[in-house]
């Protein structure tokens, strides 16, 4: 670049830093050379200033950016060079011998320029230049060291974002492309994502479902003998994972009722409120302790509590309490004995509980139980996707916070073998760590909310999926360390994602609403620095069954219905599916 354009660029900054305003007329204009080209080479638009340094400030600064610049860059063939100084995109200063890396926040006018833009940028890392060549290497996130007002603006080329989103050596999955490149990989750090949780965040309708599937098939290519446990609100995941995952749901899961703590036996036996229920909580727990203390394991191991995973018979149980109840004197009332034995019966025969409550489940199962459900050996199928759509909505959330809770009793306890570290992905999310507005006070959102906190120290990864962010548990989202946002619809989602996110990514965060489907910004322990990235498309085989369904294609099509409505009354009434 000349030294006339570097006394423009220079001036224009001082015009900027100065303390007065001044007439337009007299303000000096950031200007190019005096005959720049139409199109210019895109070498020489890499070597060529775009704007300078106004303010500094320690997250982010101000630049003044040339429109006409802006212009020439855009007729670029790199596509790097070709979204220079636009919103979402990334620009460099030179700081002595390094570069440091900038995102562009907003834009606006800038009056006193006539024609000039302002923009606030956010500081990404900062990187050595290669003397020869002049590009970026041993990139870090992080500033050491500032520029000064009056600094050049550059565009950052792909070549210089190809040295950026490099893997520094660490095991990582490549899950799409870096917008806007073409070709540049985008990459996941697979230890420090897992290591301190992640969230995947996207409105309804912009694949959410298909990139979750698609990280976690990734994650399971890359460790095929991982430990993985998936909770499937809806079905959805069962079609994606048929050849490399454990699929369970109420015909096979077979989970004994007795792994239950107090707790969760509360939440399905008893069915008052207020003082009632602590009256009837207090039979239900010393009836419990007693069933539990009749099985030769427990007598093996001498002193038990309540919450210990002793088998017992339901028909003790029920013994129990009806054996206290004739005990009563006269004064004192049956009501609370009949509360919890009727809720007893009716769930041991109602066949929808069978998967939980079927007396077939008293034997000492738990070893195989908890082997088939964290896959222990993997055996090839390192995930284990636990379908809970067939499972009563009045117990949905205990049958989460059972599985959730033997995840983290398991590492608990666990503590003196090799760790095992073991990936709990929780689809639906905001339905099972609901904010403190409209929290029920069930057993599964204390779990969750507790691996969120402490389950990195004993190898718990949780992975929360969710279309709501803002009605997730407070605190919670702030806990994962790696958010993967797709295009959130709603203003007070957007507002909450962008208070979890760290400083450097707001240039992205305000781009979230223009996301396309299947896009998303990643920010966090899991990348270098946060980038936008269009996912990879998933082959038909391994994708979810969430698409939707096509009304005019459905509509047009006829035959069958009766017979279809007298299938679907069966079902219903047997409430068999």
């Amino acid at each position: 670049m000349n030294d006339m354009s570097n006394q423009n660029f220079a001036a224009a900054g001082q015009a900027h830093a100065g303390t007065e305003p001044r007439p337009a007329p007299a303000q000096p204009q950031i200007q190019t050379p005096a005959e720049p080209q139409a199109v210019t080479a895109p070498a020489d638009n890499a070597s060529q200033p775009i704007g300078v340094v106004l303010e500094i400030s320690g997250a982010g600064s101000q630049i003044a950016i040339d429109l006409e610049r802006l212009n020439e860059c855009m007729a670029d063939e790199d596509p790097s060079i070709a979204l220079a100084g636009q919103v979402g995109s990334q620009i460099k200063i030179r700081v002595g011998d390094s570069w440091l890396l900038a995102n562009v926040r907003n834009q606006r006018q800038d009056r006193r320029q006539g024609g000039g833009i302002i923009a606030n940028i956010d500081f990404l890392g900062e990187g050595a230049e290669e003397k020869l060549t002049g590009r970026i290497h041993s990139f870090r996130r992080g500033v050491t060291r500032y520029p000064v007002p009056g600094a050049l603006i550059y565009p950052a080329t792909t070549a210089d974002l190809k040295q950026i989103y490099a893997s520094d050596g660490r095991s990582n999955i490549q899950i799409g492309k870096v917008y806007p490149t073409k070709d540049i990989r985008a990459g996941l750090y697979i230890d420090a994502m897992l290591g301190k949780h992640f969230a995947l965040l996207g409105s309804t309708g912009t694949g959410k479902s298909t990139s979750a599937a698609l990280i976690l098939h990734r994650i399971c290519e890359a460790a095929p003998q991982g430990h993985i446990v998936m909770i499937d609100p809806h079905g959805e995941y069962s079609a994606a994972f048929k050849t490399n995952g454990q699929l369970l749901d109420v015909s096979n899961l077979n989970m004994p009722y007795w792994l239950m703590n107090f707790q969760e036996h509360c939440e399905v036996l008893l069915t008052s409120t207020g003082n009632e229920r602590q009256v009837d909580a207090d039979i239900l727990a010393k009836c419990l302790l007693r069933a539990r203390s009749k099985n030769r394991l427990a007598e093996s191991i001498g002193q038990i509590t309540v919450d210990a995973p002793i088998p017992y018979l339901l028909s003790d149980l029920s013994n129990e309490i009806q054996n206290e109840m004739g005990q009563l004197d006269k004064a004192t009332s049956s009501a609370p004995y009949m509360r919890v034995k009727n809720k007893l019966e009716e769930v041991k025969n109602d066949p929808r509980y069978q998967f939980m409550f079927s007396g077939m489940l008293v034997g000492d199962t738990m070893a195989d139980f908890l082997s088939r459900i964290f896959r222990m050996p993997s055996a090839g199928k390192p995930i284990s996707i636990i379908d809970v759509s067939g499972v009563p909505s009045d117990i949905t959330s205990t049958v989460v916070a059972v599985l959730s809770r033997l995840v983290f009793d398991f590492a608990i306890w666990g503590r003196e073998e090799k760790t095992t570290p073991i990936l709990l992905v929780c689809e639906e999310a905001h339905r099972y760590v609901p904010s403190e507005a409209k929290a029920d006070g069930s057993s599964v959102g204390d779990i969750l909310s507790k691996i969120a906190k402490e389950g990195r120290k004993y190898g718990i990864s949780l992975g929360l999926i969710t279309q709501r962010p803002s009605d997730l548990a407070e605190g919670v989202l702030s806990q994962c360390g790696t958010i993967i946002s797709m295009r959130l619809n709603n203003d007070r989602d957007q507002a909450f994602v962008k208070a979890a996110m760290p400083e450097g990514a707001r240039g992205f965060l305000d781009s979230i609403p223009a996301l396309r489907n299947r896009e998303c910004i990643i920010c966090g322990e899991g990348v270098a620095i946060p980038i936008r990235v269009s996912f990879d498309n998933l082959e038909e085989i391994k994708r979810p069954a969430s698409e939707d369904p096509s009304f005019t294609e459905l509509w047009q099509q006829s035959g069958g219905e009766e017979d279809a409505v007298e299938r679907i009354v069966q079902r219903w009434r047997s409430q068999n599916k």
